[in-house]
Formats: C-alpha cells, structure tokens, sequence
C-alpha cells in the first residue's frame, strides 16, 4: 500500500510547493477533525484522471467511521461526480445527498485545496449524521469553529505556513478550547479549559473577557513573559507558548480564524502539562546527577593513569618501568571506553567511534619515535553496550601493542588491518598485520609474553570465560601476522540483531 509521500511523487503536476503546502495541510488537519466530530479524507486526481484517497484522518473526540486504512483505495464512483464539481467550486460544497459507510448514513463537505492560483486536491468531511441529533453547547460551539476552520481551506488561508503540530507543544481540542472573538473577547471556553486557567489562579468568569486580561492578570511582577504570549492570548497568529502560574502550567495554540474579509476570531487550544513538566523536571536532574557520575569517574580514572605515569618516571627498574606503563596503558584504554559510553542516555556506546580512537592511542603509546605504523578497518562493530564493549576493547588493544611491540620491532614502517563482521549476537574479528610473522608475536597460541604476559592472560580471560569465543594464530599470506577472534556477545540487545 502507498504512502502519502510515494503518493505525491507520483504527481507529475505537483512542484516542491505543491507537495509542501499538502505536508502542511495534514500537518494541522486533525484539530479540524476534531472540532468537526468528522472523518477526513485528502483525495488527489491522479494522471490517469481517477481519484485516490492520500491521506485520512480520523477525530479523536468521536468514534471512526473508517476502522480500515482508505490510503491508497480509489474513490468509490458514486463519489466522482460531488469530487468533480467540487475541484472547479470557488468554496466549499455542500450536497443534499447522504452516502453509506458501513452501517452509518454519512453526509459529505468538499473543501478543494488552494495553493496560489493552482487546485491541488479536496478534503472529504464525512459527517455521521447520528451524531448530530443532540447537541449542546459544547457540540454546537466545536462544530462551528471547525466549520470555519474548513472553509478557510479553499481560500488559501488554512493550513497556516508554520505548522501547529510541529511546534514544541502539542494541545488537542479534547483537552480544552477556546473560542475568541475578532477582538480578542471570549465567546466560549470548553469546561476543560476553563479548568487549565482555574489551575493558573484566575477566577473571574471568562466569557465576555479579553483572554489577554485574564492571563496577564495571573502574571506576578518579576515573572517570564513568553514571548509569543501576547500573540496567543489575542488570538492574532498561529503561535504557541506556556504559561507559567501558580504552581501550575499550561501549553496553549492559537489558531486565528478569516473569513472572506480578514480576521473573524481564534480558537485557542488549551492544555494542562503541569505533571508532564514535572517529570521532564526530575529527569533532568537525574541525568544531571548521571552525567556528574561519569565525569568524576573519567577524572578518577585520568588520576590513576597520571600517578602510574609519575610512578613509571621515579622507579629506576626498567622492567617496572615497562609494567606501569602497560597498567596505565589499560587504565587509559578504559577511561577511554567510559567516556564514549557516557555520551548516551542508554549506556549504548557506537563502538566505531570508541575503538578507532582507542587503538590510534594505542599505536601512538606502543610506537617508537622513529616509527610509522598505519591502522585501517573494514566493517563495523555497530552500537554496543558498556557491558560488551570494555573487555572487547581491553582484548583489541592488547592485540594491537602486542603486534606492535614484537610484529614491527626494528621496523620503520607497518600496516595493521582490523576486518569486522558481525551477525546477530555473534562477533568475527579479524587482526592483520605485515609485521615479522607469526613466530614474532605467537607464542603457544596466544601473544607473546613481554614482562608478566598480564596481556595473554587479559585475552585468553575475557575471549574464552567472558565471550564464549576462540582465538586463533595463523600466517598472513604475504607475510605477516593473522589473529581470529570468534566471540558472543553477552549483552547485545535486540535492535543490534542485525548484519553489519
């Protein structure tokens, strides 16, 4: 089934304006909806000259005629004709004749789509007329304003060019409206707004009131003012703000609405977020304290590495020497590791990032002065979580200096190359390099020892007890070192089950 998108491609008609004022058009719709207790339907003459429904939309604050996708579907024949007429119409169209959906008996509104002087589709309102047989205030109120905002339609003036429902905020009409006259005077107000302003400390009656007065008069002295709250309160442009009061806080759009001679009014869409904002507040202070966490652990960790190095200077053994320079080595190699893992909310590191700066630090520390050795990679580990991630690098890095210190010693120049493949939880690695071979490197299988051999036992413990893998030795064809690392990740999740 097409999407809305593939189905405006297909517009040979359509320009990158076209298409844009249509994305803005279901962007808002759903307020219209709303308001209207109506399904919606955007329907496009196609370039065989048959109609196609691009896009539906169904209201929240009445039961769905269409329990079925209609995206897509062609439009029933006996609807062709209304269409037809309604494409070359100046305004909206209404006809006398209801329609069947399902069981319900339906009347339908045609509003065609204008954009500059081109007619791009129509917007079906499809009424369930058992809706309609008793209305109160609230009804009668709701069905008006978006009657209005419907009409607006053919005259070019709704959606508006900034989207509402891209906005930060993002109020529905079942949460509460209000409806504001040419001049800023409240018409109506829904009882779950008058509840949001209740909340913000006001208490005057609101119909028959400047919405402006009432919200500025919640404001203390030394308060914020938004910005954008003049604008909202007046109802004179699509805008969005909070207002802040009284221990409470509600989110609120403006919609204004024109007639055929200018502005006629604004619906004002009203929304209680105080426990929403609540719960943004205290994860903001839990990630806060999160990200404190991880920088005084990375500054603990840089304090060890730095008293290791100050150790390694003061000692005259060489052969102590050699071992705090590799305990600082592994220190920094985790610090390293932490400090990509703390960059995500999820403590999922992308591991990429993390081992290619990891391993250049590692050839850069295990290099002499006069050395050059070049590191590439083929493939990708993908994302990984810390769990995984540090022990693999611990066992990757001593890889690296192992070939380093024994494959290139007394060499100028070295190329190593890390391939990667990975399926689902399972690992393939693949170390290469054109150093002196596997006799300079190897010893019974696994690296060769250098001081205390800590890097063997590092390898062999994390490969085999902790990933449940193997490590094979083998030559390089053309001279050189090849190491195999099969291993299974412990705590790959499931969006990381796939092939890289």
């Amino acid at each position: 089934m097409a999407d809305f998108d593939e189905i405006l491609a297909a517009q040979s008609d359509f320009d990158a304006g076209d298409r844009e004022w249509l994305h803005l058009l279901v962007a808002d719709w759903q307020v219209i909806a709303d308001l209207s207790f109506a399904d919606l339907l955007l329907v496009l003459r196609r370039d065989d000259g048959k109609y196609i429904v691009a896009e539906q939309c169904r209201p929240s604050t009445v039961m769905t005629m269409r329990s079925d996708d209609a995206v897509g579907n062609e439009v029933s024949p006996n609807l062709v004709d209304e269409i037809d007429t309604a494409m070359n119409a100046k305004g909206v169209l209404h006809t006398t004749t209801l329609h069947q959906v399902g069981k319900s008996s339906v009347c339908n509104v045609y509003a065609p789509i204008r954009c500059g002087n081109k007619t791009l589709g129509v917007v079906v309102r499809e009424t369930n007329m058992s809706t309609r047989e008793s209305n109160g205030r609230y009804e009668s109120e709701s069905i008006n304003a978006g009657k209005m905002l419907f009409e607006m339609i053919p005259r070019g003036q709704f959606p508006y060019h900034d989207a509402l429902m891209s906005q930060q905020h993002n109020a529905r009409v079942s949460d509460g409206f209000i409806i504001l006259g040419p001049t800023g005077i409240v018409k109506y107000a829904a009882p779950n707004a008058i509840s949001c302003f209740r909340r913000l400390g006001a208490i005057t009656q609101m119909e028959g009131h400047y919405l402006s007065e009432i919200g500025t008069q919640l404001l203390h002295p030394n308060d914020p003012v938004p910005e954008t709250l003049p604008l909202v309160l007046s109802g004179k442009a699509a805008a969005d703000c909070e207002l802040d009061a009284n221990n409470s806080m509600v989110s609120m759009h403006s919609l204004p609405l024109y007639n055929e001679t200018g502005r006629a009014g604004a619906i004002v869409l009203c929304r209680d977020v105080t426990e929403l904002r609540r719960r943004e507040q205290e994860l903001q202070t839990k990630d806060a304290t999160i990200s404190e966490i991880h920088h005084r652990v990375k500054n603990n960790l840089q304090t060890v590495s730095a008293l290791l190095r100050l150790q390694a200077r003061k000692t005259k053994s060489q052969e102590v020497k050699t071992e705090l320079k590799e305990a600082q080595r592994r220190i920094q190699t985790i610090a390293t590791v932490h400090e990509g893992l703390s960059q995500t909310v999820n403590e999922i590191v992308d591991y990429d990032a993390v081992i290619s700066n990891l391993l250049k630090m590692s050839v850069d520390l295990a290099t002499m002065d006069d050395q050059h050795i070049h590191i590439r990679y083929i493939g990708k580990f993908g994302m990984m979580p810390a769990q995984d991630a540090t022990p693999l690098s611990l066992v990757l890095t001593e890889l690296i200096t192992n070939a380093v210190e024994h494959g290139f010693e007394g060499r100028k120049e070295g190329n190593i190359t890390i391939s990667v493949g990975r399926s689902g939880n399972h690992l393939n690695v693949v170390v290469e390099d054109d150093g002196s071979g596997l006799a300079a490197e190897e010893d019974n299988g696994m690296a060769r020892s250098s001081g205390s051999g800590l890097g063997t036992q590092i390898i062999n413990t994390f490969v085999t007890n902790d990933f449940n893998g193997t490590v094979r030795w083998d030559e390089r064809h053309g001279g050189g070192t090849r190491v195999i690392l099969d291993i299974n990740l412990r705590a790959a999740q499931e969006g990381d089950e796939r092939e890289y």
